[in-house]
């Protein structure tokens, strides 16, 4: 947490001090020092801040250090200070008496002269909130401590936590008055014992009435121990060590107990059916399991591996596979050229299957990670290499061995296309770039489909807009393709609802399409390429509007 915790008390000679203060620094920063060893500086800088007045001072003076008692200070000039390394994040936990920082020394200042002056709640002891932008916000909580000696017989103090997050502080409060009631009651409690001891050897009422008063002499009238220190009120021999243990693990604490998440709304299409497909693979498997039987183990592993394969479930990260490889819509179009690459864009957005041929699963494997960037979720359903043809029920993206023959109902179907990826150059040393590529492989597209794929779909003209731009880089068109992946994705959803779920008829569908502009050009591409995509919408989407629809039947009729 970028926050600092400081121990602050009213002096009567001198005011309000900073006692102690532990603050976080965060990696890189220098090793922690060795057990005996001082901090390269604080040695200087605490002898600077003797005085602590309100800006830095280069060197120390006799008035300045003339002005420091016993109660304005905590560590000795020469300590090197308490380090504390989370070994986790590698964050060291530094305690002094002053910030290593000098940035930091004025807001402590300030945060300190404010929680013992003028920001106190009713009753001088408690929590409370103040700050501003420019120097921090600060949560203070003052206390009392007991002291025999003392105007009054007790002493004030503050422990403050500054950080410029001020709604982290915030919500950071009920943790904050918990943890630091706990450290305060423990040195309220101890001192109260050393002052019911002193008063039980030497009662200091009794002494005060029984003497002359005189404001000038008051504080030598008590044998000058006007201020005394916190260890003394306390008799605690390792008092600062103590606290600098309770103030890093506060810090540390109070930085892991929130963390920040992003939220972007209802989940999308795509993770409702990532998470639906998990599911259903969890079932099958439990259904292997758990049938009857069972079945023997090699037919449940087969099922596995089925499983795993229809639905891309455990792929190896293509980053990670050896050779050459597609790595984006632009270097796939670069390759193949426009014109094949719209018509082989135009089968995968009408849901035809794409099969590719070829020796190079690999490749393969790139060129169909890339294609079903075009698709939702739900309508992916992928074999990726196979040494047998797949019906077209079960897959819409089919990899093949150069030697596996395609039926005859395939080769003359409309809706399928056959990329042929024949190698040309079988040489090794490719590094695997756009050059390698086109002389290592051919690719040859045929598709019995006669229709022209050069008016629609809308969302395929925007799309070859977007590439044929050589202004934009690869990430502003993944990005571009997103959006009008959910552009389309509600008008999919509006279509569902309005034809399936309400089932109106054919006239009023088509002033529906009007109206989400898929008509005009390219209407027929526009309509097949919406209506594919109906089927990759998820089944809690499905259901819950069936849902909805039956549940306002039910409130109509009653």
């Amino acid at each position: 947490m970028n926050a600092l915790v400081a121990l602050c008390h009213f002096c009567e000679l001198h005011g309000p001090r900073t006692l102690f203060c532990t603050e976080a620094l965060h990696p890189p920063s220098p090793s922690p020092p060795q057990a005996g060893q001082s901090i390269p500086g604080d040695r200087d800088r605490d002898g600077d801040r003797e005085g602590e007045g309100l800006t830095m001072r280069a060197n120390s003076s006799t008035t300045q250090k003339a002005d420091m008692c016993e109660g304005c200070q905590s560590l000795p000039v020469a300590h090197p200070g308490f380090v504390s390394v989370d070994a986790e994040t590698g964050i060291r936990f530094l305690s002094h008496q002053h910030p290593r920082q000098p940035q930091l020394f004025s807001v402590v200042r300030q945060a300190c002269v404010r929680s013992l002056s003028c920001e106190v709640c009713p009753g001088r002891e408690g929590p409370i909130f103040f700050g501003d932008e420019q120097h921090g916000f600060v949560f203070s909580h003052t206390f009392f401590i007991k002291d025999s000696l003392a105007r009054g017989f007790q002493r004030w103090y503050s422990i403050v936590m500054v950080a410029m997050d001020r709604i982290y502080l915030i919500n950071s409060w009920p943790f904050l008055l918990r943890h630091l009631r706990l450290t305060i009651q423990s040195l309220q409690s101890t001192a109260l014992k050393v002052f019911d001891n002193e008063q039980c050897v030497c009662p200091q009422r009794a002494v005060r009435m029984n003497s002359t008063f005189s404001p000038a002499v008051f504080p030598h009238q008590r044998s000058g121990n006007a201020a005394r220190s916190l260890c003394s009120l306390t008799e605690h021999p390792n008092l600062w060590a103590s606290l600098h243990t309770s103030f890093s693990w506060l810090l540390k604490a109070c930085g892991s107990r929130l963390t920040e998440k992003l939220l972007e709304g209802a989940p999308t299409e795509d993770t409702l059916v990532l998470i639906e497909r998990e599911e259903e693979q969890k079932e099958e498997m439990t259904g292997w399991d758990g049938a009857e039987g069972g079945g023997s183990k090699p037919q449940r592993e087969q099922a596995s591996n089925e499983f795993s394969r229809i639905f891309q479930l455990d792929d190896p990260k293509e980053e990670d596979l050896p050779g050459p490889k597609f790595k984006s819509l632009r270097h796939l179009r670069q390759v193949l050229g426009a014109t094949d690459f719209r018509q082989l864009t135009w089968h995968v957005l009408m849901g035809n299957q794409v099969i590719w041929r070829g020796a190079d699963p690999i490749l393969i494997h790139s060129a169909f990670n890339t294609l079903k960037a075009l698709l939702p979720v739900g309508c992916v359903r992928s074999v990726l290499y196979s040494p047998q043809y797949v019906e077209a029920y079960r897959c819409n993206f089919l990899g093949l061995s150069p030697d596996v023959p395609i039926p005859a109902h395939v080769s003359s179907s409309e809706f399928s296309v056959l990329v042929d990826v024949l190698n040309v150059d079988r040489g090794s040393g490719h590094s695997g770039s756009e050059s390698d590529i086109l002389s290592m492989y051919q690719y040859n597209i045929s598709s019995a489909n006669t229709q022209p794929v050069d008016k629609g779909p809308a969302l395929l003209n925007k799309l070859e807009v977007a590439l044929s731009n050589e202004n934009l880089s690869v990430e502003v068109v993944s990005h571009c393709l997103l959006c009008l992946k959910e552009e389309w994705m509600n008008k999919v959803k509006v279509l569902f609802k309005f034809s399936k779920v309400d089932g109106r008829g054919r006239e009023d569908t088509q002033k529906v399409l009007a109206l989400l502009g898929a008509t005009g050009p390219g209407e027929e591409d526009n309509v097949r390429l919406l209506k594919f995509w109906m089927t990759g919408l998820s089944k809690t989407y499905k259901s819950h509007l069936m849902t909805a629809v039956r549940g306002g039947e039910r409130t109509t009729s009653q």
